[in-house]
């Protein structure tokens, strides 16, 4: 079953449930996707977005989340905190399990043998291929030194 009819079907059990927080966010999640399918259509897109690139917006809408949510406790504001954090569980029941550390490295080393990447400038091509194959999986900006790391001892 693909993305969207997953989410679509979990906004049908939310209002079934009558599970007002939970339906909010879906909706959200749905309205996201659908500014990008129009996006896309401007830019000639018969179809609408991908299932990786709802991927992409699922795991920018947990990292607004995660950054609102460290804001909101800073100043204080836990019930906002927390209502953010459980935003974020609901969004993480669409992307797929995030990848070990282990298993992070691992798939640095096979994106630099598979590049060819021998120095720093290749730094943007291993990035590619690992966004390719690991959207929603792993946190980029994390995996960017680490690389970076990696080529630099190449």
């Amino acid at each position: 079953m693909d993305l969207r009819t997953r989410i679509t079907s979990s906004i049908k059990q939310a209002m079934r449930d009558k599970d007002s927080a939970r339906l909010s966010t879906l909706r959200l999640i749905n309205a996201a996707i659908k500014d990008r399918d129009i996006a896309a259509r401007g830019d000639g897109a018969e179809v609408g977005v991908s299932d990786d690139e709802v991927l992409g917006i699922l795991g920018k809408m947990v990292k607004q989340r995660k950054d609102t949510a460290k804001t909101y406790e800073e100043a204080g504001r836990l019930d906002l905190a927390e209502r953010e954090l459980s935003e974020i569980s609901v969004i993480d029941e669409f992307l797929p399990r995030k990848l070990s550390d282990e298993e992070v490295a691992k798939a640095i080393d096979a994106a630099v043998a598979e590049t060819g990447a021998s120095s720093i400038r290749d730094m943007g091509r291993v990035m590619g291929a690992l966004k390719s194959k690991y959207t929603g999986q792993m946190d980029f900006g994390a995996v960017g030194p680490m690389v970076k790391d990696r080529l630099a001892n190449a």
